[in-house]
């Protein structure tokens, strides 16, 4: 029996090794929100379908109403469904949750990701979410854009009526998008470049090209290690870097138009700010919050 402690004394030390580990996890386990049964490699990825919201609406009915985890790839992600979760984790610990993974897209188009919604938490962040809350966004420059939602509004019902008179069907979706385009196409550029036909097309139709392209599904996000064979990238990167050089050509002549007028426009006494366009507000505010031409494009494609 002594001659065979010597053999069974590093089978033992492995046994509790491989306890402590596993109880370890179990402990990590116990602190992390529900889950449903994930694939090896793939994770939850088969349970998202061509719907994600929807499929996250039954996933968390029967996981995890509150908060559930998924893992999308190699990718850990928690989903909050109801009003205290999300509360939680846009109001109460927003701080925890600003940061993004990165995104390839998202640093080429958006200039380094400086824009607002895929900038990492820090001072630019900070100084990014109170120039929006303050200026962008404040109440009275909400209100100034009544008038256009309004007659956006009444465009839609129009179209609307005439497919139903017509007895066409409507596709809500697309209806709704082209509303939302217009919108943001006037408050970024401003009444007189909203009337150019040219300018105002192209610039609807980049934010069409932008949407699937930043929110579409990249396998690397996904797959980390597919990254070291490179050429999945390449290939996003190509596209990623022509699209920001479409943005980039209409944003620089928007920006070096604003700032012609602009002079002109501060100098006026009467002149409250109320009705300007949000590349007027951001060249306004560009010294007090320090804001790069790069910074400003950013903020703008947000």
């Amino acid at each position: 029996m002594l001659l065979l402690l010597p053999l069974l004394l590093p089978l033992v030390r492995c046994w509790f090794r491989a306890k402590r580990a596993s109880d370890i996890r179990q402990q990590q386990d116990d602190h992390l929100p529900p889950s449903p049964p994930a694939l090896p490699v793939l994770g939850h990825l088969h349970l998202v379908g061509s719907l994600p919201h929807v499929s996250l609406r039954s996933l968390a009915r029967k996981h995890g109403y509150d908060l559930m985890l998924l893992r999308l790839g190699a990718m850990p992600v928690v989903v909050a469904s109801s009003p205290p979760a999300a509360e939680a984790v846009l109001r109460t610990h927003d701080h925890v949750f600003a940061s993004r993974p990165f995104s390839l897209v998202a640093d080429v188009v958006m200039y380094g990701t400086s824009d607002i919604g895929t900038a990492p938490y820090g001072d630019y962040w900070r100084r990014a979410r109170k120039l929006v809350t303050t200026h962008l966004l404040a109440v009275k420059r909400v209100q100034s854009l009544r008038h256009a939602r309004e007659e956006e509004v009444s465009r839609v019902m129009a179209q609307i009526g005439e497919a139903a008179a017509a007895g066409a069907a409507v596709d809500v979706g697309d209806l709704l998008g082209s509303f939302a385009n217009d919108l943001a196409c006037r408050a970024v550029m401003g009444k007189s470049s909203y009337r150019n036909e040219g300018r105002s097309k192209l610039f609807q139709q980049l934010i069409v090209d932008t949407s699937p392209l930043l929110g579409g599904f990249n396998v690397e996000e996904f797959f980390p290690f597919l990254a070291r064979f490179g050429v999945l990238s390449k290939v996003v990167r190509a596209k990623s870097e022509r699209l920001r050089r479409r943005w980039d050509e209409l944003l620089e002549q928007l920006i070096d138009d604003h700032e012609r007028q602009y002079d002109a426009v501060a100098a006026a006494s009467d002149h409250k700010g109320e009705d300007d366009d949000f590349i007027h507000v951001l060249l306004s505010v560009q010294q007090e919050y320090d804001l790069t031409r790069y910074n400003i494009k950013a903020i703008l494609l947000a």
